[in-house]
């Protein structure tokens, strides 16, 4: 089937959605673009920044972003183009959007509290406790594969050969592996991912305290942009696996401490710059192959090899997918740092519903852009290797640069590195916002659990210092096809947890909450099978202590969190008290 099928359909259906059932989320939850908001009351120039909404949506959506709505799609894409584009797109409108709006939405109506103290509010200190202890776990997780991902994406190589390259180019660096020569294409995101990290306080500091424009600080950040690019080619910094784990995690132990519109807010700014240019490129490319007749040559259902790699569809379509669709993170994210910047309440759905609506439409032009674009044969061998670890960042750079060059012209290897460039600053990005967002649950942690906290659980270094240890220590000794399968499904276990939290929120405030409750069902049995299925069927019989620990607690916390929110539902009644109104 021609691409253009595919990728108009989605964003048909896509705006449709922003315009009648985003409204109709808004209309229901009682946003009120008048009301003061958290980031304007409070206002400490740390935390609590009330942010122009285009700065704010960069942020938003280049921390939710990541490298969920490539990495997922890219491994999701093996049950077949027809449930992956599906999953892609339902479960993006009914579920992501409507979970991120309604995050968004409560955590400023709560003074721009995380979701474990909305939890708190709604199901008591038990859920509270139940909630944190699973979001903590949750980030962890986040921040090992995408570690892990990072590491592996940063080292990427590829023989010259299959760049339609010869010996004596110098576009790439190359290095001699096993007799042949091989072009190093990780190390061009690594230098430019540093030059925009270094780049980014300037800009923090003209946009924040001098007040540049927006318009101009967009043509500041592009040109950041392809400034650090020209260095990633000239100077690109090659390093070993184990040492990018170990800079990165030194890195964000720092970065995370800072105030937000030093490196956070800046840097996101740049990178998505990033993100939409690649976005752009990737649907110009597929427009115009479109045009000319471009198809989709995977199968339309691949179910038995895809039961064969990662188990049966239902419901492992669902956790692999992930971000693409519905990601509880992204929670974290609208009540972590969003939340605290939201300078209107007006602009809630644009940033929350819209965000996670553009995610969906970047997840289903990666589906695309692999299916017509990369041969099967070698999508299998590099994302699915019978030996060794895959590597799905260079199966979708691969994709992109055969994509560019067969239809705008534009070289292979180039290209290739446009598709590398698109993941590996928001996976940075991600790993900043989540060890960032961790601290704060540590914090809030040690509050509920010692009635006077212990003085060093109050500093910021403590906190962080936990996040990037238990981060560092997962990928270590987990590499991301472990980690992967667990994330996916305790992610979207979040997202029910994090909408159930929400419907009684809402009911307690006497507000509907069909939306945000049938989401939540289907989601907690889906995400609950998975669970059950890899404790039993893949480590408890490899025994992989690590895992099945991980794997225990969280099926243990996530019937908890159930159990009091079935009693709540049941059993509660609309509050009187204004301070928790909707």
């Amino acid at each position: 089937m021609n691409v253009l099928v595919y990728i108009f359909g989605a964003a048909v259906f896509f705006i449709l959605a922003f315009r009648i059932y985003g409204k109709y989320i808004a209309r229901q939850i009682g946003e009120d673009a008048e009301r003061p908001t958290p980031a304007t009351e409070i206002n400490d120039g740390r935390d609590y920044v009330p942010t122009r909404p285009s700065v704010l949506f960069a942020h938003h959506y280049a921390t939710i972003a990541g490298a969920g709505p490539i990495v997922g799609p890219t491994l999701g894409i093996l049950y077949g183009i027809g449930p992956a584009w599906l999953w892609v797109v339902i479960g993006a409108v009914f579920f992501g959007a409507v979970h991120d709006f309604v995050a968004l939405f409560a955590s400023v109506r709560e003074r721009g509290c995380s979701m474990a103290e909305i939890a708190k509010k709604a199901l008591g200190p038990t859920g509270f406790l139940l909630f944190i202890v699973f979001t903590i776990i949750l980030i962890v997780l986040v921040t090992s594969a995408f570690l892990s991902l990072t590491a592996i994406s940063l080292t990427s190589v590829m023989p010259l050969s299959d760049f339609g390259l010869d010996e004596s180019q110098t576009m790439l660096r190359t290095e001699v592996i096993n007799g042949q020569s091989h072009g190093v294409i990780g190390g061009i995101a690594s230098s430019s991912v540093i030059v925009i990290t270094l780049l980014a306080p300037l800009l923090g500091y003209l946009v924040t305290k001098r007040g540049l424009k927006t318009l101009w600080a967009y043509a500041f950040a592009a040109g950041i942009c392809f400034f650090s690019i020209w260095v990633g080619f000239y100077y690109p910094v090659t390093m070993s696996p184990t040492g990018w784990m170990i800079v990165i995690a030194v890195y964000t132990l720092f970065s995370c401490q800072v105030p937000v519109w030093v490196i956070l807010q800046p840097r996101d700014f740049v990178n998505v710059q990033i993100l939409y240019a690649g976005m752009a490129v990737m649907l110009t490319g597929l427009v115009v192959g479109g045009f000319n007749g471009l198809t989709v040559e995977y199968p339309v259902s691949n179910l038995t090899v895809g039961a064969e790699k990662m188990g049966p569809v239902w419901p492992f379509l669902f956790i692999t997918i992930a971000c693409g669709a519905i990601s509880g993170f992204h929670s974290l994210v609208a009540g972590g740092t969003s939340s605290k910047q939201l300078a209107r309440e007006g602009h809630a759905r644009a940033v929350g519903y819209g965000g996670m609506l553009l995610e969906g439409m970047l997840a289903v032009l990666v589906l695309v852009a692999i299916s017509s674009s990369l041969n099967y044969t070698d999508y299998m061998a590099i994302a699915w290797p019978e030996v060794g670890r895959g590597n799905p960042i260079l199966a979708f750079a691969l994709s992109m640069g055969h994509l560019l060059n067969n239809s705008i012209g534009i070289s292979l290897a180039f290209g290739s590195v446009i598709g590398i460039l698109i993941v590996e600053g928001f996976l940075i990005t991600t790993l900043d916002s989540a060890v960032r967002l961790n601290r704060y649950l540590f914090e809030e942690f040690w509050k509920t659990v010692f009635p006077n906290p212990p003085a060093i659980t109050r500093k910021f270094w403590f906190n962080s210092g936990l996040s990037v240890f238990f981060m560092l220590l997962l990928a270590w000794n987990q590499g991301y096809k472990l980690i992967w399968p667990l994330f996916g499904a305790t992610n979207q276990l979040l997202a029910a947890l994090t909408l159930i939290s929400v419907t009684v929120w809402l009911h307690r405030a006497g507000k509907r909450t069909w939306y945000t409750l049938l989401p939540a069902a289907v989601m907690i049995i889906t995400t609950i099978a998975a669970l059950s299925y890899y404790l039993v069927v893949k480590y408890l019989p490899t025994g992989n202590l690590l895992l099945i620990l991980t794997d225990s607690i969280l099926l243990a916390l996530a019937v908890g969190v159930l159990v009091l929110s079935i009693r709540e539902l049941v059993h509660g009644r609309p509050s009187p008290d204004t301070s928790f109104s909707a």
